[in-house]
């Protein structure tokens, strides 16, 4: 079981910054993919970044179209924390954020961008933009 805990959330003006970070504890590993999404009231969760290790020894990303060259996902294995550095907010940026886990053992990167495909997940954090 994994259990993963959101922080970093908050009211920030457009162009403003904002830190998320994801605690995660229980049997976590290097393997695991970890995913940051969102919700907009009326909307369905929609993919933001996600993580994961490759053999050749560097993490591989990706993005959503959205943010992309505005927001990082990053991960400290030694705190077992994946990060979403977020810059040039927007107010539609507005959204809970929520992240997730999922072992990752190869195959196709493609499926980290369907929420279906994580097992794990958080319990959000508002993240506000005012224009």
């Amino acid at each position: 079981q994994v259990q993963l805990v959101e922080s970093g959330g908050g009211l920030v003006q457009a162009g403003g910054s904002l830190r998320l970070s994801c605690a995660a504890s229980g049997r976590t590993s290097s393997n695991y993919a970890m995913g940051w999404f969102r919700q907009a009231p009326g909307k369905e969760r929609e993919f933001v970044a996600a993580i994961r290790w490759r053999t050749s020894g560097i993490y591989y990303t990706n993005y959503a179209d959205s943010v992309k060259g505005r927001f990082t996902i990053s991960r400290d294995n030694a705190k077992n924390t994946v990060f979403l550095q977020m810059n040039s907010l927007k107010p539609e940026d507005t959204a809970v954020y929520y992240c997730a886990a999922r072992p990752f053992l190869g195959g196709s990167s493609d499926q980290l961008v369907r929420p279906g495909e994580y097992d794990y997940w958080g319990q959000g954090t508002q993240v506000t933009v005012s224009s």
